[in-house]
Formats: structure tokens, sequence, C-alpha cells
């Protein structure tokens, strides 16, 4: 008999417009250009001289044109994201991006006259009408130093368009569009990079070798595709820092993520100053696997017999849900509502997208989930990852304005609730494990989690090494990228991993590192990773009485700052050895295990 097709899980999109061609979504276009002339017209030249209920009246006009770009932009890019070589989604998509950057030239004259008005006038931030407000506007002024004049914001606008930004979709379409001959437990199969990338998690170390020397062959291969993409990408921002004065090129994401560089300077040591801990683990995880050293593509791997724990999709639906609602039953609200409403494709095929990533749609109160799923428990973890990020969306869209919500949250704190959630799944799963052996499943799944996030470290010091290479008038062609890529790799891990030569072109599958006009991306992963740690101490100390505290934390958006989102908990990421605390429970986590195993 012939095993029945998996049925493929793809979101609905509906909700926000019926379909691609819709004539809903060019009424859309054509009210949001209406909205905007009028915005324009009402308010051009005029903000600095607005009374604070004017500007409250003012600011209240202009996030409802953000709402609506808001649900063009998520709808365009999500359909794209889906179907990458699908004639309607890649024209949807061009359309949605040109209208933006069209509105944003018009609407260019906003952010410069009220960066005036609340630099100049900072006691407007403190009227009582605009208290809802008061920390974007504080937020705001430290970027005025940095602002262009209108004509030169609208030229930035235009060269983006199809400079940076088009050099990111080349990078992401080449890719997704690019076949892999994998050969998985000695079958040879054709797939897609999802797929491809799924399988360097395999059981199978065979695969997994496989796996990752077909990726690393392509990426090799286009090498001077991805090299050129992100050279223009980090060149570009460079004339851009010049350009608005900034002190570094990581200056505009401390200023984005709402975070002080003495802090990041802390957090960075403290991961530094403690590889040793993380390469114990790799050791460890070695001998669990039963190798002399681990390979670069044994790090995530499962360990022996896990292999033999599958978990489809319903499967994995009912143990996260579960896991949320053991916290609290309210907490787990934004879980079921997204398998509910179908806002999760999970299925990977070609031209879909890579990697994994939630998107949310603030008119809705929730969003999307891109998630290839490959039925491991990796992806259990990745999976209650992306809800964790629905969850804190489903509080602050309740709590907050969209100024206050998606529009500018920190990176800083948009990982808590993900990493939260895959604390809680870990409790679930250890409160049923019958053998050491599922517990050291579980455990080594945490501990591979974290590490992931940590190791951000070296992922920051390679973005940094290329911005520095370029100053000294350095050539980034694609083999001086692979230098650089291993010598940051190399100072994480040490002598506790080999790698594969085809290994050295793994900066070019980070998305990341394309993203234009938002560099530095990887610092708040570990800044996340070690708060919510300690937040997870926090929790486990004061059980459901934190439970309050914790959704008001994630209720508050961006309406305060990191430093006073830790406080509503108790915790000073100020101190400089807060982060230490973080790392005791990765410790803690590390000793469980070598229980187990020593």
């Amino acid at each position: 008999m012939v095993p029945l097709a998996k049925k493929e899980i793809v979101w609905d999109l509906s909700e926000m417009f019926p379909s691609t061609a819709d004539p809903s979504v060019q009424k859309a276009i054509d009210d949001l250009t209406e909205l905007t002339e009028k915005i324009a017209a009402r308010y051009r030249g005029k903000i600095k001289d607005l009374s604070a209920q004017e500007l409250l009246e003012c600011i209240g006009g202009f996030e409802e044109y953000l709402t609506r770009l808001d649900r063009l932009a998520t709808f365009a890019g999500l359909s794209f994201s889906a179907n990458m070589t699908l004639p309607d989604t890649q024209s949807l998509r061009d359309r949605v991006n040109k209208m933006r950057a069209e509105l944003e030239k018009m609407l260019a004259f906003f952010n410069i006259e009220l960066g005036y008005l609340v630099y100049g006038k900072p006691g407007i931030a403190h009227e009582a009408i605009l208290r809802n407000y008061r920390h974007f506007f504080e937020r705001f002024a430290k970027k005025v130093p940095h602002q262009l004049s209108e004509v030169e914001e609208k030229l930035v606008i235009e060269k983006d368009q199809f400079g940076i930004n088009a050099w990111r979709d080349l990078r992401r379409v080449w890719l997704n569009t690019r076949m892999f001959e994998v050969e998985v437990k000695g079958e040879k199969r054709t797939v897609s990079f999802g797929e491809a990338n799924g399988l360097t998690y395999n059981p199978d170390r065979s695969t997994r070798i496989s796996a990752t020397e077909s990726i690393g062959d392509v990426l090799t291969k286009d090498g001077e595709i991805f090299s050129s993409a992100l050279r223009s990408i980090c060149n570009d921002w460079l004339s851009v820092c010049d350009r608005r004065k900034y002190d570094s090129p990581m200056e505009a994401s401390l200023i984005d993520n709402d975070v002080e560089q003495q802090t990041i300077n802390n957090l960075l040591d403290t991961i530094e100053n403690n590889a040793g801990l993380f390469q114990r683990y790799l050791r460890l995880k070695a001998k669990i696997l039963n190798l002399p050293k681990l390979g670069g593509h044994d790090i995530y791997a499962p360990i022996p017999d896990a292999s033999d724990i599958k978990f489809d999709y319903n499967k994995a639906k009912a143990l996260i849900i579960e896991a949320y609602e053991r916290f609290d039953e309210d907490y787990a609200s934004a879980v079921r509502d997204m398998f509910f409403r179908n806002h999760i494709d999970s299925t990977p095929r070609s031209g879909k997208a890579d990697g994994a990533f939630f998107s949310d749609w603030y008119e809705g109160k929730s969003g999307y989930i891109l998630y290839n799923f490959n039925d491991a428990l990796f992806d259990v973890y990745g999976l209650a990852h992306e809800l964790g990020h629905a969850t804190h969306a489903y509080y602050y869209s309740r709590g907050q304005t969209i100024l206050n919500g998606s529009f500018s949250l920190s990176m800083a704190v948009a990982e808590t609730a993900s990493i939260f959630g895959e604390l809680l799944l870990t409790d679930l799963l250890l409160s049923r494990s019958q053998s050491d052996q599922e517990k050291k499943s579980i455990i080594c799944s945490v501990l591979d989690a974290a590490g992931l996030n940590i190791s951000a470290a070296y992922c920051f010091r390679f973005e940094q090494t290329l911005y520095d290479a370029i100053k000294r008038g350095e050539y980034l062609d694609f083999k001086t990228m692979c230098r650089h890529w291993i010598g940051a790799r190399s100072k994480f891990f040490g002598d506790a991993v080999e790698w594969l030569e085809e290994t050295q072109a793994d900066w070019a599958s980070v998305p990341h590192f394309y993203m234009p006009n938002f560099r530095f991306y990887n610092y708040p992963y570990i800044y996340s990773q070690v708060f919510v740690y300690a937040l997870y101490q926090k929790y486990l100390e004061e059980g459901k009485e934190f439970v309050p505290r914790f959704k008001k934390l994630l209720s508050a958006g961006c309406s305060i700052s990191p430093v006073e989102i830790g406080k509503i908990v108790g915790l000073d990421v100020t101190d400089p050895h807060f982060w230490e605390l973080g790392l005791k429970q990765y410790e803690h986590f590390l000793e469980e295990l070598e229980k187990i195993v020593v």
C-alpha cells in the first residue's frame, strides 16, 4: 500500500484579503494613498507648532496610516514568503513595496518635523494627555541628531528600493530556488533549501554530513553572488552611518533596540569570558554521541535513540498548548488562537522562504508563523518558540497602540516570550520523562537552543569584523568573508568542534546579515536568552505569583525601556554582574546533564 501523503499545513491569509488578485487589495492601496495625502496636506510644515492636544490627534492619524500599511505589507510579504516563485505574489510584493516607498517619501517630513518638536521642546513628552507616548518621544529624540533633510531622506528611500533591498531579495530568492542533492541514509534525493537545512539536524550522521556538504557546495559555487550582496549592503551602511553622523556602525542598532552600549559590552564580555562553559557542553555532547570530537554538523544533532521519538505536527500542537496552559490557562489563549485561525505555514517546499519567523498583524491582534517543520524534537521547540512571539503580540496588541507595540518593539525584549515558551515546553517534557535517555534528549535540546542564541556572539564579531575590514580598505570578496567567518567562529568554539571545509560559507545562509538598514541583528538574541534564563529563575522562585507580572511585562510592549521592563519582575540589566545570573541557569541544565552522563 502506498502511504498517504502528509497534509500540507499552510496558513490562511484571507482574514487580511481574499487573495492576491482580489480587487479589495487595490482598493486598500488607493485608500491608504488617499489617507497619506490627507496627512501630508494637513501637517506638512505645521508639526513644530502643534499643541499637546493637536499632537495627540496627529499621532492618531499616523497610527491609522501605520495600521493600514501593516495590513497590506504583511499580506504581500507573507504571500511572497510562502510562494516566492509565483508571478502573482512577486507582482503584489513589488507593487506594495513601490507604494510603500512613495508613501514614505510623501511622509518624509513627518519624522523630521516631529523630531524637531520633541528634541526642541522635551517638556511636551511629559504632558498628561501624551503620557501613553512619553517613552516613544524619548526614544525618538535620540534619532534627531542623525536625521537628514527631507530631500535627502527621500533620496535614501529611493536608493534603498533598488539598491540594498534588491541585494537582500536576490540572495533570498537565489538561495531558496536552488535544489540540493542530499544522500539520505544511502538514498539520493533532490530537495529544496528548507528541506536540506532540516536534514542537517537529521539523526543519521551521514545524512547530516551530506546535507551540510550539499548546502556548502551551493553556497561556495555561488559565493560571489552572496558576497557581492553582503559587501554592497555593508558598504552602503557605512556610507549611511557617515552621512547620518553615527559614531559607529552599531549606534543605530543601540538606539533602535533602546539599550546602552555599556550594557551590551557587559553582556558580550560575560559571554566571551564564559566560552569555556559552552565548550564544556560541546565536549559532553561529543561523549554522548560517542565521538572523539563534535563536527560542526553534530552541534545541534539529536542524541542517540532520540531519533525514535517522532513528533508529527498534531502531536507538537497538543504538547505546546498543554505546556502553555500549565503555566496559566489564559496565557495559552494566543497559541490556541493561532492554530484555530490557521495562521501557521509549516510544510517545507520549494519556493518557500527558509528559516522560521513570526510576523505580527496589529489590526488582527494576531500574526502568522512561517516554519519548515520536519517532525523532530528540534522542530517542536522551534514551533513553541515562534508561538511565544505570537503570545507576546497577543498581549501588547491588546495593551498598546501600534507605536508602542510592533512598530518599534526593541529586539532586546522581542525574544522574551519565545524563549520562555521553550522553557515551558521543557518543564512539561521533563515532568513526563520516564528514563535518563529521555531527560538527556530534552536537556540537550534546551542547551542546543540556548547555545544557538548565545553563539550569536561570534556572528556579532563577524559582522563587526566586516565593517572594520572595509574601513581598512580591505576588499571583501567571497574568500575573504569566509576567512573572517572562520576567525570569529574559532574564537567562540575553540578546539571543541571540527568543521567541514564546506562550512566556511555558512555566513551566506544567515538571512539576518542581509537585512537592509537593520544591522547587528544578533546581540539581541544573546540579550534575550540570558535575560529569560534569569527571568525563569524568578518564576521558579515565585510560582503562580510571577504570572501576572510576566503578563504585565509582555503587555508593556515598548511603552517603557528594557531596563524598566526588567524592573517589573525585579531584574536589573544595568548591573555588570546581572548576565552571570542567567548563565547560572545554563550551567544548572549542564550540571543536570552531567549527572546523567558522567
